[in-house]
């Protein structure tokens, strides 16, 4: 019996004490941006950045004539901004969405780099006016100055500067910006046709949906550059329960309301997807590992033995983490009927799905078809689109990008994710097998919180770090 305990304490110490000395040969790593960023040069770039955002360029999915002539607009303020970009790059409208072309001394591995000019409406109370451009407190304020004109000056100055002295790009350059991200519309799709019919198969897509994070995940508390590799599938559904309807005063055995309150709670409390550290999860969680505190950096770097106790407590500390190990579901809008005394004879409720790789879309929509069975409630309508392919981190197009960071962030670590949001670099896959998702400038909290929401801003000192890694990511192709 003795013998029996003491095998079973050496099963559980040797592990851990092998995790422990791992941990601790790997060391502690630090990463930071530089102290000294270049802020009299970001105070120029602010400014052009100032006036892309007092363009009201709020996009809908049935755009008038008032809007096309406000992006009209908006690409009048590109040409003077940006000069020597529309003088010697071709630019081709579709529609509102802009497609340049630089051509290079070789066309063997072109890349794209985009980001949409597109925002979302601004509503609610603003300590600066929306669409102002406001430079105050070291931040530019207004609609679009994170979600994402940020890069999209960013790219535009890179190759106005290397214009300016007198560069030619070793590899073919392209610059795109739909006017219908926000909206999911046709604008890079129009794009993606452009270069399918010119013949082009990109070797590299560099897109928005990551960035520099702070702090991005429990644990670090240092700035990462966050560079998504895919992005999960989006589907917006309506549910239905149907019953006979009838006053309120006498309840009835089955309300369609109630079923589907029954059935949401039930997806609650016991979601329905499967949970899985995949390959590009732990690929995030190891590159991270050095950066945090013991615990969780003993934790992270050896998930050959704490992965099930990841995939166990990782929904309960951090919801933005847990969304990159399942579908998610979130519950949106509910009709009924408009009096309070009758029960309705129809009830609906509306989701935004996210589908995880590892259950796409088909597997996804089964799950919750037979979920929603059980409660009496069937799936009435879905619109929407499956995962992306995924980017391969050992290719030679994510060590241009590595490469990139090096040479304008030396000290700052990186990690690769799964994107959870949607982005237009979704629709590349047609004519690109490398996208990854990632904009170089910094996001705080106050930052990630301003996109789609009130007080959107940029802290500015961040922009000179971002016109020059687009300048460095040019200049490094081969």
């Amino acid at each position: 019996m003795i013998i029996f305990i003491a095998l079973i304490i050496l099963f559980i110490i040797c592990p851990v004490l092998t995790a422990l000395g791992i941990t601790i040969v790997k060391g502690k790593k630090i990463s930071r941006l530089p102290a000294s960023p270049d802020t009299e040069r970001a105070g120029q770039y602010a400014k052009k950045l100032s006036a892309m955002i007092r363009c009201d360029t709020v996009s809908s999915e049935e755009p008038d004539d008032e809007e096309k002539e406000r992006f009209k607009a908006f690409h009048e303020v590109l040409r003077k901004l940006f000069p020597l970009v529309h003088a010697h790059l071709e630019v081709t409208d579709l529609d509102g969405s802009l497609l340049y072309y630089w051509k290079g001394e070789k066309s063997d591995r072109p890349i794209l780099l985009m980001s949409h000019q597109d925002v979302v409406p601004a509503s609610g109370d603003w300590k600066y006016p929306p669409f102002s451009g406001t430079i105050s407190d070291g931040r530019i304020w207004g609609r679009g100055a994170c979600d994402t004109k940020c890069s999209l000056m960013g790219f535009l100055q890179a190759a106005e500067e290397l214009l300016g002295e007198g560069y030619t790009p070793r590899q073919d350059i392209y610059l795109a910006s739909s006017c219908t991200e926000e909206v999911g519309g046709d604008g890079a799709p129009s794009i993606v046709r452009e270069l399918k019919k010119r013949g082009v198969r990109l070797w590299l897509v560099c897109d928005e949906g990551g960035g520099i994070q702070d702090a991005p995940i429990p644990g670090i508390k240092d700035p990462i550059a966050m560079i998504g590799i895919q992005e999960k599938g989006t589907a917006d559904i309506t549910f239905c329960s149907k019953g006979k309807g009838g006053h309120a005063h006498t309840p009835p055995k089955h309300n369609p309301v109630e079923d589907l309150a029954a059935f949401i709670c039930s997806m609650k409390r016991r979601p329905p997807f499967r949970s899985r550290l995949t390959p590009p999860v732990r690929a995030m969680l190891e590159q991270l590992a050095p950066y945090a505190v013991f615990p969780i950096r003993m934790v992270l770097s050896n998930l050959w033995l704490f992965a099930p106790l990841v995939d166990l407590v990782t929904p309960k500390i951090s919801p933005d983490a847990a969304s990159m190990l399942r579908t998610t579901c979130a519950f949106t809008r509910m009709q009924g009927e408009e009096a309070f005394n009758v029960i309705p004879v129809k009830a609906t409720i509306g989701a935004n799905v996210r589908f995880i790789p590892h259950q796409p879309m088909e597997e996804s929509l089964k799950i919750l078809e037979k979920r929603a069975a059980s409660y009496g409630v069937s799936i009435e309508s879905v619109h929407g689109n499956d995962c992306s392919g995924c980017a391969d981190i050992g290719s030679e197009s994510f060590g241009l990008i590595r490469s990139a960071l090096a040479e304008t962030f030396p000290e700052l670590g990186w990690a690769p994710y799964i994107l959870t949001g949607a982005t237009d670099a979704r629709f590349f896959d047609e004519v690109c097998g490398q996208i990854f998702r990632f904009a170089p400038v910094e996001y705080g909290p106050e930052q990630k919180k301003g996109i789609h929401g009130i007080d959107e801003n940029l802290e500015y000192a961040t922009l000179a770090g971002c016109v020059d890694f687009y300048r460095n990511l040019i200049m490094l192709a081969k």
